[in-house]
């Protein structure tokens, strides 16, 4: 089992920054592949950023440059910088991860995120 708890949302204006946090408790060292995913006001959930258990990114098309996903040593938490944001970032993000041989997901409670234009 794996728990996941996300922190560092919050309402900003549109170019300002900020970092979200991923922090896994449980049997952590099953875990896999962790990832950033958000869902806008009415829409689906869409991948953000994956971070493998070397540390190493990968980004969807709406990462669009600005994002960085990174994952602290021993890879129980990461976190996603989040640069130049845009009224379009304006989301619930959840923090996921693939655990164990059958890979099971496993999701945050999400961290609310607004940008004001």
């Amino acid at each position: 089992q794996v728990q996941l708890m996300e922190s560092g949302g919050g309402l900003v204006q549109a170019g300002m920054s900020l970092t979200l946090s991923c922090e896994a408790y449980g049997n952590i060292y099953a875990i896999h592949d962790m990832a950033w995913y958000r869902q806008p006001p009415g829409k689906q959930r869409d991948l953000v950023a994956t971070i493998d258990r070397d540390g190493i990114p990968s980004y969807a098309d709406n990462a669009e440059g600005r994002f960085t996903v990174s994952r602290a040593t021993g890879r129980d938490t990461i976190y996603l910088q989040m640069n130049n944001l845009k009224p379009e970032d304006t989301a619930v993000y959840y923090c996921n991860a693939v655990v164990g041989a059958t890979s099971l997901d496993y999701w945050g409670q999400g961290t609310r995120v607004t940008v004001l234009s």
